[in-house]
């Protein structure tokens, strides 16, 4: 996976987030801002602009511009978080100019001690994390285990979804959904939305590869 992969991968994401902003929105409306969706896609826009005026030659700094584009342009907590999140992935893989499915996992094993530090959030709490962490882990677990690419980011991306949907039945301890108490119930947590459909925007992008 080169510098143009992970230019496709953010491509991807900026559509998909375009496409699911209302709904990404609506479901923040129930338990946070209602402006989830709008700040991602801003985001996003923003950073295709950066990356098409800026040399990105290595994945690495791809996902670095990346993040510190979404801490700049996006408000709330989404930017510091998503920014924090690609820029520590970025960081972890250096300068090389090719990653493995190895590399991957490594640096989204980092993205979500990034995230975990900057949110203090564990998983069972309703955020990002309770999608991020199960994808890190089942993406680690497919390398162990030799899966090919596919399956990998297939197991990736469905561990990602099933993490995002457990959320529903959780109460909020992080965030402004906390303050709701026992109404945060029933209510699919918006970060874990997001970042499920940012990974299977990978699986997506990586499944479009020939060979």
């Amino acid at each position: 996976m080169d510098a143009g992969f992970f230019r496709a991968w953010i491509a991807e994401i900026a559509a998909v987030v375009e496409t699911q902003r209302d709904h990404l929105t609506q479901l923040d409306a129930a338990i946070g801002d209602a402006d989830h969706g709008i700040n991602l896609a801003r985001g996003f826009d923003a950073v295709e602009a950066a990356l098409a005026q800026a040399a990105t030659p290595t994945p690495g700094s791809v996902l670095v511009l990346t993040g510190s584009t979404l801490i700049s342009k996006v408000g709330g907590a989404s930017g510091p978080l998503y920014g924090t999140a690609f820029r520590q992935a970025g960081k972890t893989l250096g300068d090389v100019s090719e990653v493995d499915l190895g590399a991957l996992a490594g640096a989204l094993e980092a993205a979500l001690s990034g995230v975990q530090r900057l949110g203090a959030a564990r998983e069972g709490e309703k955020t990002m994390v309770d999608a991020l962490a199960p994808a890190a882990s089942a993406l680690s677990k497919a390398v162990a285990e030799g899966a090919s690419p596919g399956d990998a980011l297939a197991a990736l991306a469905d561990a990602a979804d099933a993490g995002a949907q457990a959320t529903i039945s959780m109460h909020a301890l992080k965030g402004r959904a906390s303050y709701l108490g026992p109404r945060s119930v029933g209510h699919e947590d918006p970060g874990a939305a997001s970042t499920a459909l940012i990974l299977r925007a990978l699986r997506d992008v990586a499944l479009r590869q020939p060979g």
